[in-house]
């Protein structure tokens, strides 16, 4: 189990970095310009995914009291990209330290309707990389909408056939 986890891991940060390395270099406007999806822009996209890692990884280190980076955020669309690679970072370091029991350690959370629940860890894992791929794929429809091209691969079999 563990050896799927590392992968899916490091896939989440090579895969968000390939889009963040793409976005880095677009104009302000491209970024925040709004486009009908669930997240109306590139920078509100990205600043989801950013915030859903980060409550995760809250709850995961039990700190009584969660918040969304979003809530006290001002940078623009780069500093969230920056933001969520170091938090992508922390997910990959977590998961290649992780004990075979800290991945099945079963712990208490509660979401942001205040329900309470508890599930193993590597399940909490495996939809923080689940997420990302889903809102990957809602970057590349605007990316799309927007009418960019050369949009960088992020599938996992990509991702894997680099690892030979």
């Amino acid at each position: 189990m563990k050896e799927i986890l590392q992968q899916y891991a490091s896939y989440n940060t090579w895969s968000n970095q390939r889009l963040i390395d793409f976005v880095q270099p677009m104009a302000f406007e491209l970024l925040e310009q709004q486009i009908p999806s669930s997240f109306k822009s590139i920078h509100s996209t990205l600043l989801h995914m950013w915030d859903a890692e980060s409550i995760w990884w809250q709850r995961m280190k039990l700190q009584e009291v969660v918040t969304a980076p979003s809530a006290n955020f001002k940078g623009q669309a780069r500093d969230v990209a920056a933001a969520l690679s170091h938090q992508n970072r922390l997910w990959e370091n977590w998961v290649n330290s992780a004990t075979d029991s800290a991945l099945l350690h079963v712990f208490l959370y509660r979401n942001n309707k205040k329900e309470q629940f508890k599930q193993p860890m590597f399940q909490v894992l495996l939809h923080v990389f689940n997420h990302g791929t889903y809102h990957r794929g809602q970057l590349v429809n605007i990316f799309r909408q927007l009418g960019i091209d050369n949009i960088p691969a992020t599938d996992f079999i990509v991702w894997s056939r680099g690892k030979k």
